[in-house]
């Protein structure tokens, strides 16, 4: 960025912001051998603490937030995270993973309680708080999957997953992933699973269906129970992608339609931070059959004491090292616990409520609904005939909004997926109508303005398949370009 320097430009030979304690007497040379010493110290930036403050407070001031703005991004529940959420995770923080379990019987509880909570949330008998994100959960969920038709003697026989046309691209990722044959079924008429192309494609050869119910679409699929049922008389078992989890919270459970696996994304639903890469979590859930295969550790309730259980000799093993990312794990079970049984309830209804306000509001500005009927938490539209979705996205940055998920799910073209999610107030709803009236209205008047924008945001439109794929990742000194 032309108009903000890196923190190498500012840096001023000798400046420095802290002092560190001079080094120890040690033999490095004989610890990591004289051929591993550096000839000249590391060329890191010379700056004061002022100078180092400012530079990332800066920075951080050109970031999209939801402490600081709208962001309806579809099938990620960019939600309003509580403040209290992380005094809880504060309270924590002196833990180590490797102090002994009678000195931690505190968080032990902690997570003992959180898996029940999540049983009770979504109908399954048994949890594991393991994985590190969505996609390390659905990994774990497949690979459970897997185990469980081995341990009957079908591990060679089901070879195939079923994974409709819309769902989330992890899903048949994370089915190649464990090796299997990912098979599409195709969406009918109405935004929902073709059944019948569905039964077709049913098996014995079937190991697995991954859905997510409300699908991508945000749309509720109806005919869950005869999908469950038709998956499970073929010996098939029906996985739950938690991704969605938010419009049905306190309503529906995936356990009482039939599915036999969940991951949840407690970074969405239950209001852990994300974006950005993570930390997210992904605990897994499944019915009392799979429970054996469950990622270790297991947290067990043994009279008074808690315990972390890893001797369970049909697990599938540990997903990552220690208990999972704990800190998530306080924030959600501090959010369950506030909310209760009422609160979740209510969320999900927020959820839907703001979602159809919005599909409604929008299609009387001249967007289109390809399935124009009641959603869930998030709906589809495409933009105006004549307009492109990337570029009323990019219009919408000059209103200082994030931009909804473009381009998804597939199989609608000019996909504009938008999730308000139920912490947004009335007044941010009716302002993000109002920013894209406007920006239709200008588009009206000067046909070549949503091919320019953004405008006003510290850079215009970029590049972005050369910066996915050159991106500039090291600082280049001018001395080194000199030479």
């Amino acid at each position: 960025m032309a108009d903000f320097p890196l923190v190498y430009e500012r840096s001023k030979a000798g400046r420095r912001g802290a002092q560190p304690p001079a080094p120890r007497r040690f033999d490095l040379a004989g610890a990591l051998g004289e051929e591993n010493l550096r000839e000249a110290p590391p060329r890191l930036p010379e700056v004061s603490e002022l100078d180092l403050v400012r530079h990332y407070t800066q920075l951080a001031h050109r970031q999209f937030s939801i402490d600081a703005n709208f962001y309806p991004l579809g099938s990620c529940t960019m939600k309003y995270n509580p403040k209290v959420n992380e005094e809880a995770a504060k309270l924590f923080s002196d833990l180590h993973p490797y102090q002994a379990p009678e000195t931690a019987q505190g968080a032990l509880q902690l997570m003992y309680e959180l898996q029940r909570d999540l049983c009770a949330i979504t109908g399954m008998d048994a949890f594991s708080l393991q994985p590190a994100a969505g996609a390390h959960g659905e990994l774990a969920g497949v690979l459970m999957i897997r185990a469980y038709h081995e341990s009957r003697g079908e591990g060679e026989q089901r070879r195939v997953v079923l994974v409709p046309d819309s769902a989330h691209g992890t899903n048949p990722a994370t089915a190649a992933m464990a090796g299997y044959e990912v098979r599409e079924v195709p969406t009918g008429p109405g935004g929902e699973v073709d059944l019948e192309a569905y039964e077709a494609e049913m098996g014995p050869h079937v190991a697995a269906v991954m859905l997510t119910n409300p699908n991508t679409l945000g749309l509720f699929e109806r005919r869950i129970l005869d999908l469950a049922r038709v998956a499970h008389a073929a010996g098939a078992l029906l996985y739950y992608d938690g991704a969605n989890l938010n419009a049905i919270l306190g309503r529906v459970r995936p356990g009482d339609m039939g599915f036999d696996v969940v991951h949840l994304n407690l970074h969405k639903t239950f209001t852990t931070p994300h974006g950005g890469g993570g930390p997210g979590t992904g605990p897994v859930g499944v019915k009392a059959r799979l429970a054996e295969f469950l990622p270790v550790p297991v947290i067990e309730r043994r009279g008074d004491e808690y315990v972390a259980v890893e001797d369970r000799p049909r697990s599938i093993g540990r997903m990552r090292s220690h208990f999972g990312n704990f800190g998530n794990l306080v924030r959600a079970y501090a959010y369950i616990r506030a909310l209760g049984r009422e609160g979740l309830r209510q969320v999900s209804g927020y959820a839907v409520l703001n979602a159809n306000y919005l599909r409604v509001r929008l299609k009387q500005l001249g967007f289109r609904v390809p399935f124009d009927r009641v959603n869930m938490h998030e709906f589809v539209a495409q933009p105006p005939e004549g307009l492109r979705t990337l570029d009323v996205a990019k219009a919408l940055l000059d209103h200082g909004m994030h931009p909804m998920t473009v381009y998804f799910p597939l199989t609608v073209k000019e996909a504009m997926m938008i999730e308000p999610t139920e912490t947004e107030p009335l007044e941010t709803l009716d302002a993000y109508v109002e920013a894209l009236r406007q920006v239709l209205e200008r588009a009206a008047r000067d046909p070549d303005y949503l091919h320019g924008a953004p405008y006003d945001t510290p850079v215009r439109r970029l590049d972005e398949v050369k910066a996915a794929r050159q991106p500039v990742l090291r600082y280049r000194f001018p001395e080194d370009e000199a030479a």
